[in-house]
């Protein structure tokens, strides 16, 4: 029985080696399991200084050439559910992103991310790249770049502050008398910004629905100030215990419903809001 986690790292030395082959001879695994987690993002190739993940089965590697394996059966193990698309752009494409599906891969594997998934369903197939990302917990819209033009053009946009981001969160307390509140306190030496209205308060359950604008994008930048305000979110893990009011079985509360960023080609602004079925419910 193969070990449930290892790395493997071989430099090629003959031509005309088959991937596949070479890592069923180093790892154990069945040529069967080889070709399922190469789908999987966990086998790199190291070509000089560029290293790629490794998918095709039928590759045949060259000397000098470096093999990686990261296996993990656990992560390899893990389920996500499916993103939808909101609009095909062409150039790029907008979509709503379920709790636990992640915004990047890591060595291990890259099949639960969002970027992944596009690859693999969007119709007619295109490159991939990640423009922004949300936390593996946090649900709700997301854009992805179809070439690298437009990726530099939306994350460009993204780090110029010319986008539109709000959020609803369902938070424990009482919100209702937020109006636009504007949070401006730094976030590990940074400048962080959040605008803050409650939406609706449920008094038997001591909790609030609340919609959050936010003008920088700092890490955790809505869960923290959201503390700040001794209005923890629901299923907040981080900055939140379940003593606050939420049950260990919920899952975080935050939600992206609108994203507004220039078309890279036109520069005119585009608009996208969550479809309802998707946003939080406070009752």
């Amino acid at each position: 029985m193969p070990n449930s986690v290892f790395e493997i790292h071989h430099t090629v030395t003959d031509d005309s080696t088959n991937c596949v082959e070479l890592l069923t001879e180093l790892s154990s695994l069945s040529a069967t399991r080889i070709k399922q987690v190469m789908q999987q993002g966990c086998v790199w190739l190291s070509t000089g200084k560029k290293t790629t993940r490794l998918r095709r089965a039928n590759r045949t590697l060259k000397s000098g050439q470096t093999l990686h394996m990261y296996f993990n059966e656990e992560i390899l193990a893990q389920q996500v559910l499916c993103a939808t698309l909101i609009k095909d752009c062409g150039h790029y494409s907008v979509w709503y992103k379920p709790y636990g599906m992640l915004s990047q891969g890591s060595k291990w594997s890259d099949h639960t991310t969002l970027t992944r998934y596009v690859e693999q369903k969007l119709v007619p197939q295109r490159p991939c790249f990640l423009v922004h990302r949300l936390d593996r917990a946090t649900s709700g819209v997301m854009v992805v770049a179809h070439s690298k033009t437009t990726v530099r053009k939306l994350t460009s946009a993204f780090e110029n502050r010319q986008t539109g981001k709000i959020y609803h969160a369902i938070v424990c307390g009482d919100a209702s008398t937020l109006i636009d509140k504007r949070i401006d306190n730094e976030l590990d030496g940074k400048n962080a910004i959040s605008v803050i209205s409650g939406i609706e308060y449920d008094k038997s359950r001591h909790r609030s629905k609340v919609k959050v604008a936010i003008e920088t994008g700092r890490k955790h930048q809505i869960r923290r100030h959201l503390s700040q305000l001794s209005l923890p979110i629901v299923g907040d893990r981080l900055y939140s215990t379940p003593d606050d009011g939420w049950s260990v079985s919920e899952d975080l509360q935050l939600c992206s419903i609108y994203l507004a960023f220039p078309d890279p080609q036109s520069d005119l602004l585009q608009e996208f809001h969550l479809p309802v079925q998707w946003d939080l419910n406070l009752k």
